[in-house]
């Protein structure tokens, strides 16, 4: 369990508080480059903690997003999906088997300026989201 900081400061924010099913539920999320749903977390938590609900691994991503630790990426009406890779990245997924990738495109700040002025919105975030067949899928005969 991690030690909680101290804090000298009303201001400073206290580090996370990681209980054992916190941590369980985030070194799944962290565990491969997976990008894993609720479902998928829960099946996988349940090998290190049988007895860890679903609600438990849900309110733990709830909480684990809330401190930063995590990120939750949704596409259309499909089940989130959370990335233990939090700060500003692009994502390509398969439109066969649903494969998720990570990238990041050098020229997204400069499309991110264009596509304001353009639009005429101040831009406060974008998310690339590039849909395709990934190389194992285009290879499927």
């Amino acid at each position: 369990m991690a030690s909680r900081k101290q804090s000298s400061s009303k201001n400073e924010k206290q580090a996370p508080r990681l209980t054992r099913q916190r941590t369980i539920v985030l070194d799944v999320v962290c565990a491969e480059d997976m990008h894993p749903t609720a479902a998928e977390v829960f099946h996988e938590a349940q090998k290190a903690m049988p007895g860890i609900s679903f609600a438990t691994v849900y309110n733990s991503l709830r909480y684990l997003k809330e401190e930063g630790l995590v990120r939750e990426i949704t596409f259309g009406n499909g089940a989130s999906r959370y990335d233990s890779v939090t700060d500003r990245h692009d994502h390509a997924i398969c439109s066969m088997c649903g494969k998720l990738v990570d990238f990041d495109l050098p020229g997204t700040v400069a499309l991110t300026r264009a596509a304001a002025r353009a639009s005429h919105f101040q831009a406060e975030s974008v998310h690339l989201t590039l849909y395709g067949r990934c190389q194992k899928c285009r290879n499927k005969k």
